[in-house]
């Protein structure tokens, strides 16, 4: 029987995903989670096989989760299922240690194989993202991804710079060098072409 933790922010997809798992002969979906914080309580509490879990959601997204899951050392598999068909999210979910990448319009009965898959010690990718995930590569370090995703969410460099515990002159030029990197006029324009290539 292979444990499943699932966890996804909206309540209709979460409730249908679990009804698609449990109708598996060998799937038991042990429990649901509506955000990634709790996700890690229950990962460390369950101990499930394979963690399916969304990537934007409040607070601890799903990439962050799988990194949790991957330092701890604990065998816990996870596949991300997302709406986003965003090369740069996967290659940051392949560097957070995910093994299963598919996007949500994918046919239901490839989230069961995809399970299975994974379980058994595979890597299932969808094929036509894998293709664009290494043509155009993430210029951004993991520093500046921080720094101009809270200046798209509005932060001031003066309160980048408390939050991140830095100065305020190394915010500006963390902004300066993703402004440049990113060939944009500002930091929002940065934020914007970021976020469309999946690299926030």
């Amino acid at each position: 029987m292979i444990r499943i933790l699932l966890v996804e922010d909206q309540a209709m997809v979460r409730g249908a995903l679990s009804a698609l798992l449990s109708f598996e002969d060998d799937m038991q979906v042990l429990g649901t989670c509506a955000d990634g914080a709790e996700a890690w309580s229950q990962v460390q509490r369950l101990r499930p096989d394979v963690v399916v879990s969304d990537i934007e959601m409040p607070g601890v997204t799903g990439l962050e989760l799988a990194a949790r899951v991957r330092e701890s050392g604990m065998p816990v598999k996870v596949v991300i299922v997302t709406t986003f068909a965003r090369s740069g999210y996967l290659r940051r979910a392949l560097d957070a240690g995910v093994v299963g990448y598919l996007l949500k319009d994918s046919p239901a009965e490839q989230l069961a194989d995809a399970v299975r898959k994974v379980h058994r010690g595979g890597r299932v990718i969808d094929p036509q993202l894998a293709l664009e995930a290494w043509t155009e590569a993430d210029p951004l370090n993991e520093r500046e991804r921080q720094v101009l995703r809270l200046a798209g969410e509005g932060l001031s460099a003066a309160q980048i710079a408390t939050q991140l515990s830095l100065s305020h002159g190394t915010v500006r030029n963390y902004l300066s060098e993703a402004i440049g990197k990113l060939h944009a006029a500002n930091r929002v324009e940065a934020y914007r072409l970021a976020r469309q290539k999946g690299w926030l």
